[in-house]
């Protein structure tokens, strides 16, 4: 197996893991010490980092995608009970997403340039 496919395997599994652990109910939902926000960052940043390795070349996309991702799943969170939706979330995980993909796609041209030079 490459190395793109594990990132784009983990890629998938983190927007899995985000649609399930957002929309089932708050009693099942895991809490971390971190702050709420800097949860929403983290999972999203991953999640945008390794699809960014996973599928490279593809940054505008996977943002965008990303970034509708984000939109649809605080919008799915006003129909489960106790959830809600709230616009800073949405904010911080697109924001996140796309910081994700941005530093892939840095790493993956930066790969490049040291392959070519080398």
């Amino acid at each position: 197996m490459t190395t793109r496919r594990l990132f784009q395997l983990a890629g998938w599994a983190c927007v899995i893991a985000i649609a399930a652990l957002s929309l089932v109910a708050p009693s099942l939902r895991p809490v971390t010490i971190l702050p709420h926000d800097l949860e929403h960052a983290a999972i999203f940043a991953i999640t945008g980092f390794t699809l960014g390795l996973g599928y490279p070349n593809r940054v505008q996309l996977q943002m965008s995608v990303l970034t509708v991702f984000a939109g649809l799943i605080e919008l799915a969170q006003l129909y489960v009970p106790g959830r809600h939706a709230r616009m800073i979330d949405f904010v911080v995980d697109a924001f996140a997403a796309c910081a994700g993909v941005a530093v892939a796609a840095v790493l993956m041209r930066l790969r490049t340039r040291v392959g070519e030079s080398a």
